[in-house]
């Protein structure tokens, strides 16, 4: 027989034609168990596995990591070292259908012009060796980056002349319970921020935020007191220097700081009027 198909000649149907449709609906089934698998699997990760990822931790999980790492900071920058109030801003995406939050706390460091990089470097020296501080070279200046733990990252800036900024920064995460503050019993900073307030012509009652976070080890905790000054009729420098007997820690154009008994007084000279801030850090 001539193995030659004449033009419009259609073969005949097999008798295993109709498998592909069912082969067809098994696949299907498959891939149906397989997804409903993953989604079982994936489930019960989330409730029963720790988190390794930082969109699995809430804020409320991340905060008592941030409030560690500032009191780290503290620890390792020194006397002239300020605490800002934290600040949480809301409304940033988790994924395109979650919303989420971000937490940082900064700390502001002031020492003499052109020891920013130096200051830097001693602060990676003191952080823990977990850490992995290191300082480079930016296109900004020195730039220091380490990690808290937890996909918490810490970052270290010159912002300006004899100014420096360390951060602590969550990232976007979920809310969840959301940020607590740490707490703390107040030391001696509340009574030195009122002399100088009122040695600067600001009455001693004036408006104060108070910040706080737990030293290494958890032994002890730093805090910060801070108001603005009112007008006074002389240099902020002048007026305080009674206050430091002769000593400062710090007389530049951009801070003054002296010492208080077991508090450190530092007014930042940057603005008009002036920012005071009294602390008791962490021990050395």
């Amino acid at each position: 027989m001539s193995g030659v198909v004449q033009p419009g000649y259609a073969p005949p149907t097999g008798p295993d034609q109709p498998a592909a449709p069912r082969r067809r609906r098994w696949l299907l089934v498959v891939v149906v168990a397989w997804a409903v698998l993953l989604a079982a699997l994936t489930w019960v990760s989330v409730r029963d596995d720790p988190p390794t990822v930082r969109e699995q931790r809430s804020l409320d999980q991340a905060g008592p990591v941030v409030d560690r790492a500032v009191g780290e900071l503290v620890a390792a920058a020194g006397p002239t070292a300020v605490m800002f109030p934290p600040q949480v801003d809301r409304g940033c995406r988790v994924t395109p259908f979650t919303d989420g939050a971000r937490l940082l706390r900064h700390v502001d460091v002031f020492v003499a012009e052109g020891a920013e990089r130096e200051l830097l470097e001693r602060v990676a020296d003191r952080l823990p060796g977990g850490w992995r501080a290191g300082v480079r070279a930016s296109a900004d200046g020195p730039l220091l980056r380490a990690d808290a733990g937890e996909f918490v990252a810490v970052e270290g800036t010159a912002e300006e002349n004899g100014r420096v900024r360390l951060t602590a920064d969550t990232g976007c995460r979920p809310y969840g319970a959301g940020y607590r503050v740490p707490p703390g019993a107040p030391g001696t900073e509340g009574e030195a921020l009122a002399g100088a307030l009122q040695a600067l012509g600001g009455p001693a009652a004036s408006a104060v935020e108070r910040v706080t976070a737990p030293c290494p080890g958890g032994a002890a905790t730093a805090h910060s007191v801070r108001a603005v000054a009112g007008p006074a009729a002389q240099s902020p420098a002048a007026a305080l220097r009674p206050l430091a007997g002769g000593a400062p820690l710090l007389d530049t154009p951009q801070a003054y700081a002296y010492r208080a008994g077991a508090a450190t007084v530092v007014a930042d000279l940057t603005g008009d009027p002036p920012v005071l801030t009294a602390s008791t850090g962490c021990p050395a």
